[in-house]
């Protein structure tokens, strides 16, 4: 049976991939910001594991901090797989973009060393697609696919979240040509990541649908925003580690594309009894609004883009038969209303 550390197991990812380890046999070492948090995660886990499954033999935790050395060499003792998901996700930009950039870019090689040193030879890293779609689409593309970069001197790629990802993603691949070439890795890119959290502890991107849900919004932007369900990102990163084919390849997560108002026209035809708005914008007053809330600030490089992102390589080569968009949005929100989180 083989051994997993992964880290950040406590994330709205990072409990998807515990759990679908878990149920795909492997033994899961898992990192944590602190001992509560291990129990949350053991909590969250529980009821969805398959019958059989000895949660106190197979998973285990341990306290690792991104921006510290200490422990990332024993939590690897032993380990065949190191699966590294931990990454801060804001959906407003901080003051100071070192505040994602150094714990990004840090973690993922403060992981990489200590994998290398305890001679874990294959790495599966949670990247995304703001690693890619941070340029312009380059001639003769209809969509991004794996082979584009975000550029962090671009408008759409110096935004604090782009480039910290950008950095983190391109220093695992410099660190594996120049300093540990006999490790494998993978990196999972996914767009937007929607669908029923695990638990009440969930990311930023659900909050995406909590908005729409409680009305918070008068009119809404006019932005298009590509979708993948976090089962379906839990399952790439598991089908990639026993995979040859993925071995030193990007593969990006994405089943469509969906529009603001789109997404408030699913949810208020499912929701009848909300006081919904599915009125779009125009764009001068979402740039005015931008003044005074720092996640309407954050979306606006994006404002009216239409660009798609492909997810090809994905199906080809993983074999992942994506959930729709539709299905996750629908999805994220019946749990919302359920677990009474939307007053």
């Amino acid at each position: 049976m083989k051994k997993v550390l992964i880290t950040g197991a406590s994330g709205y990812i990072g409990k998807h991939i515990t759990l679908d380890l878990l149920n795909s046999g492997y033994t899961v070492r898992a990192s944590v910001r602190s001992e509560k948090k291990a129990e949350e995660v053991r909590q969250a886990i529980a009821s969805h594991v398959n019958s059989g499954i000895d949660l106190s033999t197979q998973l285990s935790f341990v306290v690792l901090d991104l921006e510290s050395d200490a422990g990332w060499q024993d939590a690897l003792r032993g380990m065949d797989i190191l699966m590294h998901t931990a990454s801060p996700f804001p959906i407003a930009s901080p003051k100071d973009e070192n505040d994602l950039i150094k714990p990004a870019v840090g973690g993922t090689l403060r992981a990489l060393k200590a994998a290398h040193e305890m001679g874990v030879k294959r790495v599966v890293l949670t990247s995304s697609t703001a690693a890619v779609y941070g340029t312009d689409l380059p001639a003769g593309k209809t969509a991004f696919d794996e082979t584009v970069w975000s550029d962090v001197n671009h408008p759409a790629g110096r935004v604090a979240y782009t480039k910290s990802k950008t950095l983190a993603e391109r220093a695992a691949w410099d660190y594996i040509k120049t300093e540990a070439p006999e490790i494998e890795l993978t990196t999972i890119n996914p767009v937007l990541v929607l669908g029923a959290p695990l638990d009440s502890n969930f990311g930023s991107s659900v909050s995406l649908i909590e908005r729409v849900l409680r009305a918070k919004d008068p009119m809404l932007p006019d932005l298009h925003m590509s979708i993948v369900d976090v089962k379906d990102v839990a399952r790439m990163h598991v089908k990639a580690i026993d995979l040859d084919a993925a071995k030193g390849e990007r593969f990006i997560a994405n089943s469509g594309s969906m529009s603001f108002v789109e997404i408030a026209k699913v949810l208020k035809a499912a929701h009848p009894e909300r006081k919904i708005k599915t009125m779009q914008a125009p764009n001068f007053l979402v740039r005015i609004l931008a003044l005074f809330d720092k996640e309407i600030k954050a979306a606006l490089p994006s404002l009216g883009d239409t660009t798609q992102v492909s997810s090809a390589k994905a199906q080809s080569v993983l074999g992942i038969n994506f959930i729709s968009a539709k299905q996750s949005v629908l999805d994220t929100a019946d749990f919302l209303v359920q677990k009474g989180l939307i007053k």
